[in-house]
C-alpha cells in the first residue's frame, strides 16, 4: 500500500500539525507522526496517494521531470498563495539581510527559495508571476524576492513557519 511520508523538523510543531490536518482533510483517516531524531514523520497509507502526487517516481527530483497535470494547475492558479507558502516553507526562508554601502548599514527582510530542480523552480518562478511578485534569480538555483513590496506581499501568503 502506498504510503505518504512528510519529515517535519522538531522546531517547526505548527507545521507537523499543519501537515496532519492537510493529509486528513484531502484523503487520510489516519495519520501516524512517528518520531525520529530531530524530525517527526507524518505518514498515511493510501491506495490513492499516487493519484494526488503523479508527479512521485524513482530517482532524485532534479533528475527527472516534475510538471503539474492539468487539474493541479488549474488549483494553482486559483490558489498560488497556499502553494509559495509550501515551497518556501519546504526549501525556502526568510531572513534580515544586512548590506554596508559607503559606510551605512542596512538591514531588510528577503525571502530565499533554493532547488536543484529547474521544474519546481519554474513553478516557483510561474507562482509568484501569478501574484505580480518580483523575483530574481540569485544562482542558477536560487531565487530572491527582496523588493520592499514584493516582500509584503510574500509575507500575506507565506506567513512564519510555526
Amino acid at each position: 500500500m502506498p504510503v505518504l511520508r512528510i519529515s517535519c523538523g522538531d522546531a517547526w510543531p505548527g507545521l507537523i500539525d499543519a501537515c496532519d490536518s492537510a493529509m486528513r482533510a484531502v484523503l487520510a483517516n489516519k495519520v501516524q507522526r512517528v518520531p525520529q531524531q530531530g524530525c517527526v514523520n507524518v505518514q498515511s497509507y493510501g491506495k490513492h496517494w499516487p493519484c494526488l502526487f503523479p508527479q512521485h517516481g524513482p530517482g532524485k527530483k532534479h533528475e527527472r521531470q516534475i510538471t503539474l497535470a492539468d487539474w493541479q494547475k488549474r488549483i494553482v492558479t486559483a490558489h498560488p498563495g497556499p502553494f509559495l507558502r509550501g515551497l518556501f516553507h519546504s526549501d525556502g526562508c526568510r531572513f534580515s539581510n544586512r548590506v554596508t554601502t559607503r559606510g551605512r548599514s542596512y538591514v531588510y527582510p528577503r525571502y530565499m527559495f533554493v532547488n536543484e530542480s529547474a521544474d519546481i523552480m519554474g513553478l516557483c518562478q510561474w507562482a509568484l508571476d501569478l501574484l505580480g511578485i518580483a523575483w530574481r534569480m540569485n544562482r542558477r538555483n536560487s531565487l530572491s524576492v527582496a523588493r520592499r513590496d514584493a516582500v509584503a506581499a510574500l509575507d500575506h501568503h507565506v506567513g512564519p513557519k510555526s
